[in-house]
């Protein structure tokens, strides 16, 4: 029999089961790939053909694409309807006038993701409804008060009671307002004085989180966030996948030619990608991990730091990098780097496939049962 919600979210019940997932625009129908193996995994070992991720994990939380995937998921979805939403949204999110730059006006309206949400999630869903099956983290950014804000449904939250009455759709568009893109999500809240004000949120990859990992893991620890589970690399098992990291170079004399304007924005992305390099490396060094990734030359794959550290958790990452060595040596996939910026946008539903086969391939040698321990089982 399936978890109930409350059983899910139950501090006295231990071990506990996360699921992080990255921003990253269309891409996220790469992560999708990585959720049908472990599906197909979980419903092999659990003997239910009907088995889904939302029975499994206690909490699920995104930033951006991810939020889509994340709220769909704690509302019962399996990764195949998924699949299906997903290719529904690329379809009709990233189509916008010729006109429509993205420099006095989004690129794109925000409407048709708005009715594809509606659609699918319940347009009168909140946050604290019971439609949502399991713990669920959607991870936005308050832009005029630049405050990173991870919405959730924890009963024992400071911020429940407000939270809880939040539209899931309202919270997963927002999420998913990247600047330039879509247009910021005006959400009414209370203010520390008591009265309500608007508050605009964008797409939570613009603060910290576009991986949400360690902030999921900070919500299920910290007290104030209401969760208060027990940590311990056999009490928390922590799976994080992203969307595939692509990283464009370019020489100083390249951006020494640029207006300021331009490098003001290689700037801003050069900030997104140290801040996932940061979250990579306190991830590495703080749990069990069982995926060591390179973080960089100095601190190499963090192997000893992360077996002689606090083992708050046992948690594993997955991901792509498009690069052409790494595509080839990895997955044996032969794609020259100038091919590897265009399959690398986010805004191109034309990339649906051939990232998906990037991701199923990536998938099946990345996911391993062990990275599931035995303990961990429902």
């Amino acid at each position: 029999m399936a978890l109930t919600k409350q059983q899910h979210l139950d501090r006295a019940k231990a071990p506990k089961r996360i699921l992080a997932l990255d921003g990253g625009g269309i891409r996220g129908i790469l992560t999708l790939e990585y959720l049908g193996v472990i599906e197909n995994m979980l419903r092999k070992r659990s003997g239910r053909n009907d088995f889904l991720l939302c029975d499994y994990f206690d909490l699920i939380g995104g930033t951006s694409t991810g939020s889509i995937i994340a709220a769909a998921l704690a509302c019962g979805m399996s990764v195949d309807e998924l699949r299906q939403l997903y290719h529904q949204i690329g379809a009709s999110a990233f189509r916008g006038a010729p006109w429509r730059k993205g420099f006095l006006v989004p690129k794109y309206p925000s409407g048709p993701v708005q009715q594809a949400l509606d659609a699918r999630l319940g347009a009168d869903t909140t946050l604290d409804s019971d439609r949502i099956r399991t713990g669920l983290m959607i991870m936005t950014k308050r832009l005029d008060t630049g405050s990173p804000w991870p919405l959730h449904n924890h009963p024992d939250a400071r911020f429940a009671q407000q939270d809880g009455q939040l539209l899931l759709t309202q919270a997963v568009r927002a999420s998913t307002a990247a600047p330039t893109y879509f247009e910021p999500e005006k959400i009414d809240i209370s203010s520390r004085g008591g009265t309500v004000v608007g508050g605009a949120f964008v797409d939570g990859g613009v603060s910290p989180f576009n991986d949400p990992a360690l902030e999921l893991l900070m919500l299920a620890s910290l007290r104030g966030y209401g969760f208060r589970w027990q940590t311990g690399a056999d009490k928390l098992l922590l799976i994080s996948i992203g969307t595939g990291t692509f990283t464009r170079n370019f020489t100083a004399d390249e951006l020494m030619k640029m207006v300021p304007v331009e490098q003001g924005l290689r700037a801003l992305q050069s900030l997104m990608d140290d801040c996932a390099h940061v979250n990579h490396a306190l991830l590495q060094w703080l749990t069990n991990c069982v995926t060591p990734w390179m973080i960089d030359r100095a601190v190499d794959d963090m192997k000893l730091d992360s077996k002689e550290g606090p083992q708050v958790a046992t948690y594993a990452r997955y991901n792509v990098l498009f690069e052409t060595n790494w595509l080839k040596t990895e997955i044996g996939i032969d794609q020259p780097q100038t091919n590897l910026a265009k399959i690398a946008e986010m805004d191109n539903p034309t990339n649906m496939d051939e990232l998906a086969e990037i991701g199923r391939l990536a998938a099946k040698k990345q996911v391993k049962a062990e990275h599931f321990p035995a303990a961990f089982d429902v």
